[in-house]
């Protein structure tokens, strides 16, 4: 385990020099080894090294052997040169063979201490890319999309149109109907498969923010910008960035997209040298875009570049055929997390048939989840159905019944809230105004009745 240290390898002949030096990098807070010569510089570099701080003159070997053998045995650490005066140019040979950078002798302490923390910084950076390349990269999801609908089968066949091309994508539908799974499906199905699947969750973030995630930042472009910092958009090189709920993004946020989506390139926040990556983009929102032009909201250019080609995903009420299947699917999956052998009972699932399911997929499978840790026996029965969905089936399933059979107000609220969900596409912020209650409050009741 790496220490929390920055370590460094010093590498020089002078016996004087490295002892000072030495001792003035400890004080600064680095842990410090040394070496007085080419040979056991090789010798005694290892991955534990950050930074080696390297004399281009030395008594045994060329300092350009060195450095490659360096590099050779430890391509994670950061050569920096040390030069005397009239070695300039071998230095910048140095630094064409892979050295990070070079600083004069007798070396500043200060800008010795600068060198070194730019050279950390870019590590870091190299690191979090490559730790998101490796994480996002998505497995291939096939085997979650479940279903045997109509219209589940024409947005199948749609889908494997898409992934062979290389095309933008827009995918619509009800929140928790599956638009990211979508999305994932076409990469995974794609000439892109085996590069990065970078997911940006557009509502999360405040337009400075967002910005920096997508285009990155140079150090100092803002208050706590204290290090450069690579946007998504380079992270996603060669692969798939998923613009989540993209119909919340600033006017100023989808100009920079637009010009992203025309040209392939982009500027850091605070930067002016022009990046070019090759992403394909995959867009997502439960709003009605077309609406959003009219009003002045999204921008029509940017509109018509994302929806090149435009999936829109069925509500789980617009699929009732495959409820069963994925019931069974989920029963399935739970089991196997939880060493469980249980089985939904055929009560069960005409509760289930009867549900309007105003949560999609996602309200579905958290109903399935909850209801296998709550039975006792071998098979899920109605009643360890949430109180919700079994309310909405009793109501479905009679006609208008007697005039004295009336509903709770646990299942007026939960109807009413159902329905303001349905008249704004599952747009939360707007159905909380409809309700006259805070966003926060309306989460909290999502929450409470099952259909986050």
């Amino acid at each position: 385990m790496k220490s929390q240290r920055i370590s460094l390898l010093l590498v020089d002949d002078d016996d004087a020099f490295r002892a000072v030096m030495g001792r003035e990098l400890e004080r600064l807070g680095f842990a410090v080894s040394a070496a007085g010569s080419g040979r056991e510089a090789i010798q005694r570099v290892s991955e534990e090294h950050d930074i080696v701080l390297l004399d281009l003159r030395l008594p045994d070997l060329d300092g350009m052997e060195v450095l490659k053998a360096i590099r050779e045995k430890t391509p994670g650490a950061d050569v920096i040169m040390l030069t005397g005066h009239g070695s300039i140019d071998t230095a910048i040979e140095a630094i064409r063979a892979g050295a990070f950078d070079y600083i004069a002798k007798p070396c500043p302490l200060g800008e010795l201490e600068v060198r070194i923390t730019r050279a950390v910084e870019r590590q870091s950076l190299r690191r979090r890319a490559s730790l998101l390349e490796r994480g996002l990269t998505p497995p291939d999801v096939s085997g979650g999309f479940v279903g045997a609908s109509d219209e589940f089968t024409r947005l199948l066949q749609m889908m494997e149109r898409v992934a062979a091309s290389n095309a933008t994508v827009l995918v619509t539908g009800e929140t928790g109907s599956g638009k990211e799974m979508v999305a994932k499906w076409i990469h995974a199905h794609g000439a892109r498969r085996d590069r990065p699947f970078v997911v940006v969750e557009c509502a999360a973030l405040q337009e400075s923010l967002l910005q920096s995630e997508l285009f990155g930042h140079e150090r100092g472009a803002f208050t706590g910008a204290d290090r450069a910092k690579p946007g998504l958009f380079e992270v996603a090189h060669g692969g798939t960035i998923f613009l989540d709920e993209i119909g919340e993004v600033s006017q100023a946020t989808q100009v920079k997209l637009l010009r992203v989506l025309d040209t392939s390139t982009f500027r850091h926040v605070g930067g002016t040298q022009e990046i070019r990556v090759d992403v394909r983009v995959v867009a997502a929102t439960n709003r009605d875009l077309e609406a959003m032009v009219r009003q002045g909201l999204i921008r029509e250019d940017l509109y018509y570049r994302l929806s090149t080609i435009t999936l829109k995903v069925p509500a789980l009420r617009e699929r009732r055929a495959d409820i069963a299947l994925l019931a069974e699917y989920f029963t399935a999956q739970f089991n196997g997390r939880f060493g469980f052998t249980k089985r939904i009972g055929p009560e069960a699932l005409a509760a289930l048939a009867r549900h309007n399911w105003p949560g999609n997929v996602r309200e579905l499978l958290h109903v399935i989840e909850g209801a296998m840790v709550v039975c006792d026996g071998p098979e899920i029965q109605p009643e360890h159905l949430p109180a919700s969905v079994r309310a909405a089936a009793a109501a479905l399933s009679r006609d208008d019944g007697p005039a004295g059979q009336l509903q709770t107000l646990e299942q007026m609220e939960r109807a009413h809230i159902e329905r303001a969900l349905r008249t704004t596409n599952g747009h939360r912020g707007n159905a909380a105004a409809i309700l006259g209650i805070s966003e926060r409050n309306l989460y909290r009741k999502l929450h409470e009745y099952g259909l986050e």
